[in-house]
């Protein structure tokens, strides 16, 4: 238990660094006209930033936009288009829950976003972290919810040379040091960029974490394999002859298999594509 002191200290240390080097101008963290957060917007960015840097992820976010303004645009469109948007971010599944969430919400909830965590959850590719984020930015709800940053801070800040710490002991000091008098969206966007402050300035702590998963290597992976398939189909149509000349890897097979079955690229004849 966090005694107010404590807490109060905490809240302006984050506060503070926030007011001085916080990111006020990412394009997802400005309101509409009328001062609202639109839904579809920011769960396309919370996806979009899902393990890729803010960086990679402004150009992308904008674009895709561009294309798909609304809810129902991104519903109507047809998936290739989709994941031509999404090429170049990586973890293309993100591309394929997106647009089924939108076509979940415009067929099933008359193109109402939803509003509470158990409604959201039931969307595609929407965990509970990401339905936290949803509640806080979009409705400034107190919603508690983890992922990286947060736990960087958290760490630091809370569990000095403890291991193995879990997510439910830091759900449970967020709940705590959330703010009184409301402001939750600012306050989570003070809590991500302290914590991305953080694993510059003292590392990433998260190895610490019960939920910690080290990232396998990304070169010479399947899974960038995956990416160069999906980002030659996005060219045009290939046979498979065609990509195994072009990739010359005996892992392709397997790879398009699993990516028909995600139905992230569809085969006509000998030919796929997106």
């Amino acid at each position: 238990m966090i005694d107010d002191t404590a807490r109060r200290k905490f809240q302006g240390t984050v506060r503070k660094y926030y007011e001085t080097h916080g990111r006020h101008d990412l394009p997802w963290r400005c309101p509409e006209p009328d001062g609202s957060f639109d839904p579809y917007k920011i769960t396309v960015s919370e996806l979009m930033l899902q393990q890729t840097q803010v960086g990679r992820v402004i150009p992308k976010y904008e674009a895709f936009l561009r294309r798909f303004p609304s809810l129902q645009a991104l519903a109507a469109a047809p998936s290739g288009e989709v994941l031509r948007a999404w090429n170049g971010l990586g973890y293309n599944r993100r591309a394929r829950f997106l647009q089924q969430a939108a076509q979940q919400i415009v067929l099933d909830n008359n193109g109402h976003f939803p509003e509470s965590a158990n409604e959201l959850i039931k969307l595609p590719g929407i965990g509970a972290g990401t339905a936290g984020a949803i509640l806080a930015y979009v409705f400034d709800r107190p919603a508690v919810f983890v992922e990286t940053n947060i736990r960087t801070v958290f760490i630091h800040h809370f569990f000095h040379n403890q291991t193995g710490i879990s997510d439910k002991a830091i759900l449970e000091l967020l709940q705590q040091t959330l703010p009184k008098e409301g402001r939750n969206r600012e306050w989570y966007w003070a809590l991500m960029d302290y914590g991305a402050y953080l694993k510059q300035s003292v590392g990433n702590l998260n190895h610490r974490s019960r939920s910690y998963a080290k990232q396998s290597k990304f070169e010479g992976s399947k899974r960038q394999l995956r990416g160069r398939v999906i980002r030659a189909l996005a060219q045009h149509a290939y046979t498979k002859a065609d990509l195994s000349s072009l990739l010359a890897d005996e892992r392709l097979p397997d790879v398009l298999a699993d990516l028909l079955a995600e139905r992230l690229i569809i085969k006509r004849g000998q030919s796929f594509s997106l």
